[in-house]
């Protein structure tokens, strides 16, 4: 897919206006859990475990072969786990930390490489999951490994001069998306990256960010999914990034101002 250059003429974005991928993502999950809102327990308990991800699916036993979705489940819930959420409140908290971060990756990634990115990072959030849950009945669900590889994704560009959590953010959304990122070492040597995240890691052993696990003893956080998405989401955002940027360890950091109108590239929806 190749980048169109951002016309001259378009008018600013103001920082609060929501990408149209992210009007996108919310209205599919709160559409989801609207309707499943509207069905009989029962049913929406059988939505659960046939598009939930169950670990214990992958065993060969009795017990795996009665879990309700047969193959085809266990291929498609890698992804479909995150589309479903335990109630509002479940997916309120997920949205919540995914509007800030996910609404600038979306500007700087368009529609195709943002809803793929956040399939990968959903899929790393089960894979993780997976290896430190062997053998596990409860089926997880809730989107927060994908807004955690939103999150750590942003940390590449989210602190440079003019993005949106520098101390001299541009009011123009767009460009303040589209800042030049850190290469990854140079990330992880940045003062405000380290403690970002530090505060993520913290907060996500002691109290989770949203995957949940629904079992006969109630819910449990899923924390281990989280990393997995993180992870993924700080490794793979190069592989997405559309926006030019250059690996000399000593160059400034760069402005909306310093990025000629041929490197402002914005990748939008199709």
């Amino acid at each position: 897919m190749t980048p169109l250059l951002a016309p001259p003429e378009r008018a600013h974005e103001p920082i609060l206006t929501l990408p149209r991928p992210m009007t996108l993502l919310l209205a599919i999950l709160f559409g989801i859990h609207i309707v499943r809102m509207l069905l009989p327990a029962a049913l929406d308990q059988e939505i659960i475990w046939v598009f939930g991800f169950v670990p214990a699916r992958y065993e060969t036993t009795l017990m795996a072969e009665q879990i309700p979705g047969g193959i085809g489940a266990s291929i498609w819930s890698f992804l479909t786990y995150s589309l479903l959420h335990a109630d509002l409140t479940h997916i309120g908290f997920n949205m919540l930390w995914m509007l800030p971060f996910g609404s600038a990756l979306a500007r700087r990634f368009g529609g195709v490489r943002f809803f793929v990115f956040l399939a990968i990072t959903a899929v790393a959030g089960a894979l993780a999951h997976l290896l430190t849950h062997a053998h596990e009945l409860a089926p997880m669900i809730g989107a927060s490994a994908a807004v955690s590889g939103t999150m750590a994704a942003s940390l590449r560009f989210a602190f440079q001069r003019g993005s949106f959590l520098s101390f001299r953010r541009t009011p123009d959304a767009d460009a303040a998306a589209r800042i030049p990122a850190l290469p990854l070492l140079r990330a992880l040597r940045n003062g405000r990256v380290l403690t970002f995240l530090g505060i993520w890691f913290v907060m996500n052993l002691f109290t989770g960010l949203g995957a949940i696990e629904i079992g006969t003893q109630g819910q449990s956080i899923a924390w281990q999914a989280h990393v997995g998405g993180f992870l993924a989401g700080l490794l793979l955002f190069s592989l997405f990034d559309p926006v030019p940027r250059g690996d000399n360890e000593d160059a400034p950091e760069l402005s909306p101002a310093d990025i000629s109108p041929e490197e402002n590239l914005s990748s939008r929806d199709v």
